[in-house]
């Protein structure tokens, strides 16, 4: 029964498990929004850096790298709680959800290549040709716009078949679809 108390007693008082967690939490996801590139395809930087500080704190409190079950739960709520915060945060403010996510970058428009954006997205021709192969585009001049969205992911808006953008509504109807 001693050892019983032993396992859920805390080692650490609640708020030095606050403050580790949360100055990781703020050191890691400002490290990987704005210093890691961000590959195409990938989860979003706060998914990645949530699932692998809690992965981590976890290891620790079932390890026994911590002496109690306690400091780890404290760990955990702490990083949950900044998840939660974070994700809140950016549903209500447009600025806040700009500052945790990058905004999409235009890899390519009307057929050609945009260096700079591949440049500072680090991403050569070749990765990007393989995912607009993935895309089901052939010839780059198929490509009105391929964008890298926020999360990592490659949208690929291609030009219609006979060469011109497509309708963007409207029109004498006013309604944009046949018959409206």
């Amino acid at each position: 029964m001693n050892n019983l108390a032993e396992l859920f007693a805390r080692e650490y008082p609640i708020w030095h498990m606050v403050l580790r967690g949360t100055v990781v939490y703020w050191f890691l996801l400002l490290v990987f929004r704005f210093v890691l590139r961000r590959d195409i395809g990938s989860m979003g930087v706060a998914d990645l850096l949530f699932v692998v500080l809690v992965a981590d704190a976890s290891s620790n409190a079932m390890q026994g790298e911590y002496k109690s079950i306690n400091d780890g739960l404290v760990l955990l709520c702490t990083l949950i709680a900044w998840n939660f915060g974070l994700d809140w945060l950016s549903y209500r403010s447009p600025a806040f959800a700009r500052f945790l996510e990058p905004v999409p970058e235009v890899l390519v428009r009307h057929g050609r290549f945009n260096r700079r954006a591949m440049k500072r997205e680090m991403i050569t021709r070749e990765e990007l040709e393989g995912k607009l192969r993935e895309q089901g585009v052939e010839d780059i001049a198929e490509v009105r716009i391929a964008r890298l969205e926020s999360d990592g992911t490659l949208s690929v808006f291609k030009k219609r078949r006979d060469g011109n953008p497509p309708p963007t509504g409207g029109g004498p109807r006013g309604g944009g679809l046949p018959g409206a």
